[in-house]
């Protein structure tokens, strides 16, 4: 979450939601907006387990080390591979902006090749390492990016959510439309479904487990379904510590190559 005006922002949103509440349902923007700003704590850090399931159901496991944190106007992401071998010292750095129409700067650096790369707009549709998120599923998408449709209320997992559709203003985007369950309770997306340029359903995200830690919910189990290639890609978060107080230097090209 953006640090810039937070608890503006928050207030905002909050007073958005009871305006409504008090004459109709949100619309699909303030839904999106209020996931957007969630509250998230100053930093983050914790070991993420990714494990990519091809359609044999052969697995491959990898370990990651991954710190966050927010510094003024700017939400910054490290994640750093520390097993198996092969992929050990890749990294991957995202630092995403407050500012409207401000898009994410990404950088991926690999051990091999001992230096750091930017990822140009045109590489954001490439997946991660063998795994079924693009370098643009790991970015912190802005609200103001797509045009909402709350389209409805159902049940995932035993929690109520809307339903709200979202369709990109920019015509080139990578997804034609997604559709996002985000639970009332929690201001959390606990489904997504992201469709192709051709508008079929090309994958799925769930996520099957978010605990409170310090106050804040923490995704702790997902699942990225490529239904097309019928591809998977598990994340377990685990050993998360919240407000740690990571250093903003963590966050660098030189950080990246350590």
């Amino acid at each position: 979450m953006k640090n810039l005006s937070k608890g503006a922002i928050i207030l905002a949103t909050l007073a958005l939601f009871a305006a409504a509440s008090a004459v109709a349902e949100p619309t699909g923007a303030e839904i999106m907006l209020a996931v957007y700003v969630r509250p998230q704590g100053n930093d983050m850090s914790g070991v993420l387990t990714m494990t990519l399931v091809d359609a044999r159901g052969k697995e491959r496991v990898r370990s990651l080390k991954q710190i966050s944190g927010s510094y003024g106007s700017v939400d910054k992401k490290l994640m750093t591979f520390q097993s198996p071998a092969d992929v050990r010292g890749t990294s991957f750095m995202n630092w995403s902006y407050a500012e409207t129409g401000k898009g994410d700067d990404q950088w991926i650096y690999l051990p091999a090749l001992k230096r750091v790369k930017r990822i140009s707009s045109e590489g954001r549709s490439d997946y991660f390492m063998g795994s079924d998120f693009t370098y643009d599923d790991l970015g912190d998408r802005q609200p103001s990016e797509d045009i909402h449709k709350l389209t409805g209320s159902e049940t995932v997992d035993g929690e109520a959510c809307w339903v709200v559709e979202s369709v990109p203003k920019d015509p080139k985007d990578i997804y034609s439309r997604t559709v996002t369950w985000v639970s009332k309770a929690k201001n959390l997306g606990l489904k997504r479904e992201y469709f192709d340029r051709r508008g079929a359903l090309l994958k799925t995200l769930r996520i099957s487990s978010s605990e409170s830690v310090a106050g804040v919910w923490v995704i702790m189990k997902a699942e990225m379904h490529d239904v097309q290639k019928d591809h998977r890609t598990r994340m377990e978060f685990s050993d998360v510590r919240i407000n740690a107080g990571i250093a903003e230097g963590e966050f660098s090209e030189r950080a990246m190559t350590r």
